[in-house]
C-alpha cells in the first residue's frame, strides 16, 4: 500500500464526522463500501439548500446569492467546486477530480458564459479542465507541467475500490482513469479582477500548499474562496511542492481580509464555513512552526499535528521538518 493511500485511508477512518443521509438505496448491494462512507455526507449539508440534478455523483448545493457549491460525496477527497455567476457571465472554481461529468452539470446549472479557474493545479481540482474552452491560471512552472495531465499509474487509487462510496460513473474505468491533460488559455497574476456583471471577484496568490494556490474575495457579498490553504479537516501540507514559508506568509495576507468576509468556502468538506475560523487557523500553524503542536497521527512518513481545543482542522506534515526546501 502505498504512501497517499495509507494516509487517505486513516484520515478518511479517524477524521470522519458524523453521517446525515444513507447510501444504500443509491447503490448496488455488490457495491462494497470503505468503512468511511458510512460517515459522508457530513451532517452540516443537512442544514444546506440542496440543487436537485440528475447526475449522480456530484451533489449541487446553493451556498449564497448566485453560488452554488459542486460536492463530490462518493469519493474519498470529498473536492467541492463552486459555480459563481454574475448577471452577464459565470466563473467556475475548481473542475473537480475528473471522474463526474462536471461539464455536462455546469451547462444545466447556468446558461451563462462560464470561464475556469483552478484555486490550484492538485489532479482532484483540475480533473474536468480539458472540457472547457476558457481556463484562466497562473504562469508558473508548477501549473504547466501540470496541465501535461496525470498518468494512471499516479491516479489509479482515487478510481478503487478503497476510494469509493459508490460505483464509478459510466464511462470511467480503475485500469484507464488517468487526469487528462489541458492548456491554460488566459494567465493572470495576483490582484486579477473578474467582473461577471454586478460581481468582481479578486483573485489573491497564496503560495505554500502549491506554487499556484489562488484565493478568491468577494468583497461586495463578503465571501472568501480558500482553496487548499484552509478547509475544515486535516490540512495537507506535506507534498513536494508545498513550502511552509510560503503558506505562512499567505495565511498572514487572508488576515488582512477576514474582517471584510463573513465566510469561507473552502475546496474540501464542507463548502461554507464562519470567517471566524481564519485566525484560529493562523494562530494555530504559528503552534506547529514553534515546535509545541501535539502529533495526534502518524503515517507512512507524514504526522498530523494538532491544536489543544482545537477540532475543525488540524495540519498534515511530512515527518521530518528539515526536509522542506523553505
Amino acid at each position: 500500500m502505498n504512501t497517499r493511500l495509507t494516509i487517505n485511508l486513516a484520515i478518511a477512518l479517524v477524521l470522519s464526522v458524523a453521517t446525515c443521509i444513507s447510501y444504500a438505496d443509491d447503490i448496488s448491494p455488490n457495491f462494497s463500501m470503505g468503512a468511511f462512507c458510512e460517515k459522508l455526507p457530513r451532517q452540516e449539508y443537512a442544514d444546506l439548500t440542496r440543487v436537485h440534478d440528475q447526475d449522480t455523483w456530484f451533489q449541487v448545493y446553493q451556498v449564497a446569492e448566485g453560488v452554488k457549491a459542486i460536492y463530490e460525496p462518493h469519493q474519498w477527497q470529498e473536492t467541492i467546486s463552486y459555480l459563481i455567476e454574475g448577471a452577464d457571465r459565470a466563473l467556475l472554481f475548481d473542475t473537480g477530480n475528473g471522474i463526474g461529468d462536471i461539464h455536462a452539470l455546469v451547462k444545466r446549472l447556468s446558461k451563462k458564459p462560464v470561464a475556469v479557474l483552478n484555486s490550484h493545479s492538485h489532479f482532484d481540482h483540475v480533473g474536468g479542465n480539458h472540457a472547457f474552452k476558457t481556463i484562466y491560471g497562473l504562469k508558473t512552472s508548477f501549473s504547466r507541467d501540470r496541465e501535461q495531465g496525470i498518468a494512471h499509474e499516479d491516479i489509479a487509487e482515487e478510481v478503487s475500490s478503497d476510494a469509493l462510496c459508490r460505483p464509478l460513473p459510466s464511462g470511467v474505468s480503475p485500469e484507464t482513469h488517468t487526469g487528462r491533460p489541458y492548456k491554460v488559455t488566459e494567465h493572470i497574476e495576483n490582484g486579477y479582477v473578474f467582473e461577471l456583471g454586478g460581481r468582481s471577484l479578486e483573485v489573491i496568490h497564496v503560495p505554500g500548499h502549491t506554487p499556484d494556490a489562488l484565493a478568491l474575495i468577494d468583497r461586495k457579498n463578503r465571501l472568501l474562496w480558500t482553496g487548499d490553504t484552509f478547509y475544515p479537516g486535516p490540512i495537507w501540507l506535506y507534498a513536494p511542492e508545498t513550502s511552509l514559508s510560503q503558506y505562512k506568509e499567505s495565511l498572514d495576507r487572508l488576515m488582512l481580509e477576514h474582517l471584510n468576509v463573513d465566510y469561507l468556502l473552502p475546496a474540501h468538506n464542507l463548502p461554507l464555513v464562519s470567517s471566524g475560523l481564519l485566525p484560529r487557523v493562523h494562530r494555530a500553524f504559528k503552534v506547529v512552526l514553534s515546535g509545541t503542536a501535539k502529533r495526534q497521527e502518524s503515517f507512512q512518513g507524514t504526522a498530523i499535528y494538532s491544536i489543544e481545543g482545537e477540532t475543525r482542522f488540524s495540519f498534515l506534515l511530512r515527518d521530518n521538518p528539515f526536509s522542506y526546501k523553505n
